[in-house]
């Protein structure tokens, strides 16, 4: 018998978090965040990370685990939600993953087996030696020579991502997109419903745009210059995220602080676009459009808690 799993996704900014804790009301759920950002401790309102008196009593996993020093991954996320849905899965409860990173919902969903040759660790510094030598793009040039299909899926300034799949096919012999096809073709290692909530493109954006102001009237330029004066280096994982990165460029005086603004409102909206991409790329998801549920959370609850029990 496979184990129940509830998945709520979508692109940022379509609402996920409110739905989320009324639906695990609903089926006596936990959850757990897969999200890249919200992992890190004193990285709240770049991340639009869930506040504990936000949480109505609803555990969450995932959230506030690291340091923003310390690197996260796709490999560490897969560690981290298993054990989380062990725990919830003993309390006899249902794990519910929410959060907008598709891979990391396929790392648990299809249970992707991560071939790791770690030992190989001269090819690697090698390769992040090229990286600081020539730039990010001459990196992602040498991958989409060995793997054109792997360069389209990981952006340029990935440069772990990029790392990673240049060692496996130095290592392997292999492709490693061709690796995640095969892995992705596995069926559900669960018993799940897959939920991608999302909106009409106009008011998703305008949403994205409302948020980023709400994010400067909360704090966001003093929350990124508390993490530069904690010692957080801009080429570490967690300042790599949307928000952050453009934020430091401003407190270096690179850009202005309304060129930044832009920057950030711009680079989130083409998120959120690769996000819809991707989930359409899926298998056996549920869409949850919101304008034909009429802007009603408890008719999409009530959809989705129908879904489930069918």
């Amino acid at each position: 018998m496979k184990r129940r799993l509830v998945i709520l996704t979508g692109p940022t900014a379509a609402g996920k978090t409110k739905l989320s804790i009324a639906l695990a009301k609903k089926l006596n759920g936990e959850i757990i965040s897969a999200d890249s950002m919200q992992v890190y401790k004193h990285m709240d309102i770049g991340s639009a990370k869930i506040m504990p008196e936000e949480m109505n009593g609803i555990k969450h996993h995932l959230i506030d685990i690291l340091e923003p020093t310390q690197d996260f991954n796709v490999v560490l996320f897969q560690q981290h939600a298993k054990a989380a849905m062990e725990e919830i899965y003993a309390k006899g409860k249902i794990p519910i993953i929410v959060g907008g990173t598709g891979f990391y919902i396929q790392s648990v969903l299809y249970d992707i087996d991560f071939t790791q040759n770690d030992e190989d660790t001269a090819l690697r510094e090698e390769l992040e030696a090229l990286a600081r030598e020539k730039g990010a793009e001459y990196l992602h040039a040498m991958l989409a020579e060995c793997d054109p299909k792997a360069a389209e899926a990981i952006h340029a300034n990935n440069i772990k991502r990029v790392i990673r799949a240049i060692e496996y096919n130095r290592q392997t012999g292999e492709k490693i997109s061709e690796h995640n096809e095969e892995e992705r073709a596995k069926e559900s290692a669960y018993d799940s419903c897959y939920f991608v909530l999302t909106d009409e493109r106009a008011r998703l954006y305008a949403n994205i745009d409302k948020r980023v102001d709400i994010m400067l009237e909360q704090g966001l330029v003093e929350e990124v210059k508390k993490l530069m004066d904690m010692g957080c280096e801009r080429d570490s994982v967690a300042m790599q995220g949307l928000g952050y990165k453009e934020i430091i460029s401003y407190l270096l005086g690179e850009i202005s602080l309304d060129e930044a603004v832009y920057l950030i409102k711009r680079d989130t909206r083409h998120f959120a676009k690769r996000q819809l991409t991707w989930f359409r790329r899926e298998r056996d998801v549920i869409w949850v459009e919101k304008d034909k549920f009429a802007y009603d959370e408890e008719k999409m609850l009530q959809y989705m808690v129908e879904c489930i029990e069918k």
